[in-house]
């Protein structure tokens, strides 16, 4: 908010320096007949215009908010809120028929505190907001929600979207358009009654049909049409889908089938973007490809003739995470940085502390940051074989580790865990096509073949032969002539890509657990805190360290684990990742200890006989040495610590 202020008064302090030219221009030819029968009314019409028009100017060539701009230089200016979890549909791609577990209404975000949270993103860039559900016309204030956000508008925010199912709209939607709704998707996956029932396990596509067409009246453009299609279900109505923007000015935009909770995914359902496609030029032969705007998440065509266009949304076969310039809140008020991301920022409990707002742009910010370069994804061929669903090799031992090693962490139902964890668990709907497809994965790094009946192809990203033999080990932080403490010099290695994951737990006994999964704690919430605090802790690790080299760290992630079967304890997974001449492997640790004696200090007035331990270095790739995994079996390990099975 501070930031705000400043620019606009820089923007006012250079409209100051304008005004003299612009009264001078006008001065000038003040003893013209032609001036002089201008009304002083009418000049200061004028100069008002010009001003405004200036500040216009200069508004739009301030620099973008540092704390929306992530490490590759995406910047979010899309922001879509949940605003309930409630749906009157059963959608089956969406959620199972028995619905879901709802959280208590106390836990939701208030219309307050969507306006506040609206605010601050707009201050700091964000010119579009989306109001998601659940559905959100359930919403009882939905039409003042909408006309609060419209106040924003003199502040930046240009347009107010809207995503429903269109069952319960028509009736409001008339007096959302006239409280500033700009754009309105709706959700309909079939055009035919009896279909429309079975996808949704609910009536009611004779009200969605006329929630489109009063929309159309009312002059929303383009009015889009979402339809996610199924292979054996609705693929075989997309043409009749292409026939509604024959003569309708809506844009059908045809989604790839995703995995969701619940939803019961079936890789078979999926049917590509290209082959739908090559379906539509078949039937239609002049189809169009129009051009995308940059952020734009559809593939967007049109048919010479008709007054519509359709697009695809292929987040599964070829993701626009490189454009991505969108993020989330969700209905308790958790932001996510990603829709496929495991990671959420509890911002609701820190409203309700009366944070203030710059400490909120500094977690956001960090957040922000923390985003991938893309989502886990299902990758596609152009021979719609599926090759492989995996963020990034890199990432391969963590998944290895928390996952294949320790599946039992997460084969508890989700409801064992409270929501502000919930969702750092790894998802499963793609479990076996994940075990299946690391195993052929091949690096982009090594052209070395590796040994197909090899467990350690799981690690193909790396160079398996680059095991670093040490003939006469020594301590390389003391002076071999005096014996005294000596910081490395390193100044001739040469910088490389490095990595470092490292593993530690407190067992914080039961009393506690149930706190922290309840997120009832006194001091708060337990989990972000110490995940906030083992970030920081890692960049101040050479201020820490006596010996250790200051270093400019590329990332660094803390995950948490609730395991109450391992005696009440909580497991911490931290990753660093730097361009650098040393290792990172104090700074993992670091985070991890931080972390740890976080939650410690949380939850010591009522768990005082917690115990840390099992702090280790898992992993660490990169330099002169290249890879080290710590051994499953202690006894892998020669006497010098090096790992015998690489």
């Amino acid at each position: 908010m501070m930031s705000c202020s400043i620019l606009t008064r820089a923007s006012f302090k250079n409209v100051k320096n304008v005004i003299p030219y612009i009264i001078r221009g006008i001065s000038s030819t003040s003893n013209s007949k032609q001036v002089q029968a201008i009304d002083t009314i009418d000049i200061r019409h004028d100069l008002k215009h010009r001003v405004k028009e200036k500040i216009s100017t200069i508004d739009k060539e301030r620099p973008f908010s540092n704390f929306l701009t992530d490490r590759f230089d995406r910047q979010h200016t899309y922001l879509r809120i949940s605003i309930t979890e409630r749906c009157n549909l059963r959608c089956t791609y969406c959620m199972p028929a028995e619905g879901i577990d709802l959280t208590p209404y106390h836990k939701l975000l208030s219309t307050e505190e969507i306006i506040r949270i609206a605010q601050l993103f707009v201050s700091q860039g964000v010119n579009k907001i989306r109001l998601t559900g659940g559905e959100p016309t359930i919403r009882k204030d939905i039409v003042e929600l909408i006309g609060e956000l419209s106040k924003l508008k003199p502040q930046g925010l240009q347009t107010i979207a809207m995503t429903s199912n269109g069952i319960a709209l028509k009736r409001k939607l008339p007096k959302l358009v006239e409280n500033g709704l700009n754009l309105l998707n709706i959700s309909l996956d079939t055009l035919n009654p009896y279909k429309f029932e079975l996808i949704s396990r609910r009536k009611g596509l004779e009200k969605v049909l006329e929630t489109i067409e009063q929309g159309i009246a009312l002059g929303l453009r383009p009015l889009k049409i979402n339809c996610v299609v199924m292979r054996g279900v609705n693929d075989q109505e997309v043409p009749d889908f292409i026939e509604l923007t024959r003569n309708k000015p809506i844009e059908v935009r045809f989604i790839e089938y995703m995995p969701f909770d619940g939803n019961k995914w079936n890789k078979n359902k999926l049917v590509s973007y290209r082959e739908l496609l090559n379906d539509i030029r078949t039937r239609y032969n002049d189809v169009r490809k129009l051009s995308d705007d940059l952020h734009n998440t559809s593939k967007t065509y049109y048919i010479p003739g008709f007054t519509g266009q359709f697009g695809f949304i292929t987040s599964m076969s070829d993701h626009f995470c490189g454009t991505c310039n969108r993020l989330r809140i969700t209905a308790d008020g958790n932001l996510k940085v990603c829709l496929f991301g495991n990671a959420e920022v509890n911002l609701r409990d820190l409203l309700r502390e009366n944070v203030p707002d710059h400490q909120l742009l500094d977690i956001i910010g960090a957040a922000v940051k923390n985003k991938r370069k893309q989502h886990a994804d299902l990758l596609i061929d152009n021979n719609n074989n599926y090759m492989t669903l995996a963020s990034s090799a890199k990432n391969t031992f963590l998944y290895n580790k928390v996952v294949s090693n320790n599946m039992s962490l997460f084969n508890h139902s989700k409801s064992h865990f409270p929501r502000s964890f919930r969702n750092f668990l790894p998802s499963f709907y793609h479990q076996n096509i994940i075990n299946q497809s690391l195993l052929s994965l091949r690096s982009s790094y090594s052209t070395k073949p590796i040994p197909q009946n090899s467990q350690l192809s799981l690690f193909n990203n790396i160079d398996l032969n680059s095991k670093s033999k040490h003939d006469s080990p020594s301590f390389t932080h003391i002076d071999p002539d005096s014996g005294r403490a000596s910081m490395v010099n390193i100044s001739t290695k040469h910088s490389t890509y490095r990595t470092a994951t490292a593993f530690g737990k407190v067992h914080i006994g039961r009393q506690a657990f149930e706190l922290v999964r309840t997120n009832t704690m006194k001091k708060g919430d337990v989990l972000t805190t110490a995940q906030i605090a083992g970030i920081m802790a890692a960049k101040q690790t050479g201020n820490i360290i006596p010996l250790c080299h200051p270093i400019l760290l590329s990332h660094v992630s803390v995950d948490l684990e609730l395991d109450e079967k391992d005696n009440y304890s909580v497991k911490i997974i931290s990753k660093v990742e730097c361009e650098g001449k040393t290792g990172v492997e104090m700074e993992a640790l670091t985070a991890v200890s931080v972390t740890a004696l976080t939650i410690f200090d949380m939850c010591k007035s009522v768990g005082k006989g917690m115990i840390i331990g099992d702090l280790k270095v898992m992993e660490k790739t990169g330099g002169k040495s290249g890879i080290w995994r710590f051994p499953q079996n202690q006894s892998d390990n020669d006497d010098n610590g090096n790992n015998n099975n690489l």
